[in-house]
């Protein structure tokens, strides 16, 4: 496993001709570049995936952040510790000189994060619920951000279907149960 463009020199293989690589669907696109070109420069006959494999949502919120992270004093990303993409979009908010913080929900945005703050970003790592979302909207219009203008740079219309599986068991279960926030 290979984590930085340094690390590439000091890697050690049987045969610099017949290697390959993937990536970690999750990691930072600005990283991962690096490291591949890196790679690339070091053994010129190396095969990458024939597809970008860096996970759309990934990539599309990564783009985002990018987008507003200039226009904004400060960045919150809900999404939870062990989420990959949601502590990358935390990162790519930090490598542009914004501050940035990774929270669970809205009660764990800390009153002084918020002092001098004019302007303030919101994204949500792929797989965090849109209702939190929408708690930490709520939440930060009483603190005085009421004035909510959606930024959507790709649509995301991908929608997975359920493997026909567990369609047929949700359809004979004897009552269907949903989750709330």
């Amino acid at each position: 496993m290979v984590g930085s463009p340094e690390e590439v020199e000091s890697l050690t293989v049987p045969d610099p001709n017949r290697i390959a690589y993937l990536t970690q669907t999750t990691l930072s696109l600005d990283e991962t570049r690096d490291i591949i070109a890196a790679l690339e420069t070091r053994f010129p006959n190396i095969k990458g995936p024939a597809a970008q494999d860096i996970c759309y949502a990934t990539e599309n919120r990564q783009q985002a952040v990018k987008h507003v992270v200039s226009d904004a004093d400060l960045l919150l990303v809900v999404g939870s510790n062990n989420s990959s993409n949601s502590n990358r979009l935390v990162e790519v908010a930090r490598n542009f000189s914004t501050a940035s913080h990774l929270i669970d929900s809205y009660r764990n945005i800390q009153p002084e994060w918020l002092e001098g703050v004019k302007t303030i970003a919101l994204t949500a790592g792929a797989s965090a619920p849109e209702c939190l979302v929408e708690e930490v909207v709520k939440y930060l219009g009483t603190r005085g951000f009421g004035n909510v203008k959606e930024v959507e740079l790709m649509p995301e219309n991908v929608r997975f279907g359920l493997p026909p599986e567990i369609v047929v068991a949700i359809g004979s279960a004897p009552n269907s149960v949903t989750a709330d926030c």
